[in-house]
């Protein structure tokens, strides 16, 4: 759908809804769509919403006579999923098309995760990584455990570094939509240890997180927060330094995002502009377009990927840049649990003189 159809649809939202209340109409063509939405848990759902034949929101129509209809619905919508999907983070602005560019790829390694849950809830992760250039063989280990009964979840993470982290995570219990983390790492060969407060609260109209690194000599403080509204996104960024007393980081986004449709543009510290744009184009193909530069170089960064799905358990992945990098992944679903991705980057500028990378990924869990 065009963007202007997009932009006129929702700011037509509020008018609509006025002229229907003051005017109401009657025996007018009613179609329901489905749309995702929020329950107060958290938990993502999906909800029927009813529309007239001038696209505004109207009541859906119940038929008690048609027990079959009723029921079905009732097991396909949740009508006490009523509020609406809460803004990105300002780290998933732009998510959707990143996920076209990054999603079914791993060039020049070849790599093992295994997922698994226990009888007793503790879910496990394990991965292990061979980078094909450099030889190097990484491997991490991390186990997850949740007492929802308190809205708290453990989670211990290792590595092949000898690395260790523990996070420890409360959520919706001091306020509904606040999340608090308290995360440490301690590495035993070097005695390093660090430790930092993350925080994240997000309703319907914003999202704000931030995190404070604990640094007795002068923590570092990350601060982020997106508005949304109408489909609009707005968000800041800001980083503050307070060993040197200064602000590393200042970045700006702004956005625009429906289920299937999603424009995102930034500029970080003044110096460095991007955008993308992400379009579902029907249920088997999504595209997207992604750009970057900065100030003091005329060097653009032009991308363009695509996913296709050829069933639902395979897919095609395929992207290239004005630099002539072409990358090109296949996804199987060999059974439930089991996927399977091959991958290959390509330089076309140097096709003869070699230098590509392959890639292979396969991923178990339950």
């Amino acid at each position: 759908m065009p963007i202007l159809d997009y932009f006129s649809k929702s700011t037509g939202d509020c008018v609509n809804s006025l002229t229907g209340f003051l005017f109401p109409i009657v025996d007018a063509a009613i179609t329901k769509e489905k749309v995702p939405c929020l329950r107060p848990d958290g938990s993502m759902s999906q909800m029927e919403v009813c529309k007239d034949e001038w696209g505004r929101t109207v009541d859906c129509p119940r038929d008690d006579d048609d027990n079959e209809e009723s029921e079905d619905r009732n097991n396909t919508f949740d009508d006490k999923c009523c509020s609406r999907m809460s803004p990105p983070q300002y780290a998933d602005l732009g998510k959707k098309a990143n996920d076209v560019f990054s999603k079914g790829y791993h060039f020049g390694v070849f790599k093992l995760d295994l997922k698994t849950k226990s009888e007793s809830g503790v879910e496990f992760t394990s991965g292990i990584t061979s980078n094909q250039e450099s030889g190097k063989v990484f491997g991490s280990l991390s186990s997850k455990y949740a007492v929802k009964d308190y809205g708290l979840t453990f989670t211990e993470k290792w590595n092949t570094d000898n690395t260790l982290a523990t996070d420890i995570t409360i959520q919706d219990k001091i306020a509904q939509g606040l999340k608090v983390t308290l995360e440490g790492t301690f590495a035993p060969m070097t005695g390093s240890k660090t430790g930092k407060l993350k925080t994240s609260f997000a309703n319907e109209t914003v999202a704000v997180n931030t995190n404070v690194d604990l640094d007795l000599a002068g923590p570092i403080v990350d601060v982020a927060a997106v508005l949304k509204y109408q489909g609009w996104l707005a968000g800041a960024h800001t980083q503050f330094d307070s060993q040197k007393a200064k602000f590393s980081k200042n970045n700006f986004a702004f956005g625009y995002q429906t289920n299937d449709f999603a424009l995102h543009t930034n500029v970080d510290n003044g110096k460095e502009f991007g955008g993308s744009i992400y379009q579902k184009v029907s249920d088997k193909l999504d595209c997207g377009v992604s750009m970057k530069w900065a100030t003091g170089s005329t060097d653009t960064l032009f991308g363009v990927g695509a996913k296709f799905a050829l069933d639902q358990d395979a897919s095609l992945h395929a992207k290239i840049n004005n630099k002539s990098l072409i990358g090109l992944g296949y996804q199987q679903k060999l059974r439930p649990g089991v996927t399977l991705t091959l991958s290959a980057a390509i330089d076309g500028q140097n096709f003869n003189a070699g230098g590509h990378k392959v890639g292979v990924a396969l991923e178990l869990e339950p």
